[in-house]
């Protein structure tokens, strides 16, 4: 039991390693456990849209994502030209004393390999959570996050994946509580 305690701390600590790209973009922070929540929750979305997965699997693989960062910390694109982690050396120290570590391997190969198509929609989760924060932090007014989108765009690879960019590209980031709580009395008809 102490093993599986241990692994949770590991997972814990994500809550205080950031995200390391937003240093990039002058604006933005957050935690890599809130992105493995937002790509999670991405996840949970495109398993109602795409029925045919496996949508326990798809979570699963969102949630374990970036848990080798708990040993390794947050690489982002740039860094990653000039820093290698061992990613894999990561994982087996994470998974190798726990009963049902082989499952766990065997999520994150899946989703690195991108053979499947729940690890084709876990990716496309990753990337857009990050396109999320990207829209979010242009509509609020930062520049920088348009020379990053078209990367973020670039690198999805499923129907739905690209679908649901678009559809947040064309979607204000308040419009959803605004129809609601902006008061109405005060609009011009």
């Amino acid at each position: 039991m102490k093993n599986i305690a241990n692994l949770l701390f590991k997972a814990n600590i994500l809550k205080k390693i950031p995200r390391s790209g937003f240093h990039f973009l002058g604006a933005g922070k957050e935690s890599v456990a809130e992105h493995s929540f937002c790509t999670a929750f991405i996840a949970f979305v495109m398993a109602q849209m795409e029925p045919e997965t496996d949508a326990c699997r798809l979570i699963a693989m969102c949630l374990v994502h970036d848990l080798p960062e708990a040993k390794t910390g947050d690489l982002n694109y740039v860094q990653k030209k000039y820093v290698t982690a061992n990613e894999n050396k990561a994982i087996q120290q994470i998974v190798n004393s726990l009963p049902f570590g082989a499952d766990l391997a065997e999520l994150m190969a899946e989703f690195n390999e991108r053979r499947t198509m729940e690890s084709r929609l876990a990716h496309d989760a990753d990337q857009l959570a990050l396109i999320l924060d990207l829209k979010t932090l242009s509509d609020i007014g930062y520049k920088p996050p348009q020379k990053w989108l078209p990367f973020a765009l670039n690198r999805l690879e499923t129907k739905t994946g690209r679908e649901m960019a678009q559809s947040i590209l064309e979607t204000e980031w308040d419009e959803w509580w605004l129809e609601n709580y902006v008061d109405s009395s005060n609009k011009k008809e």
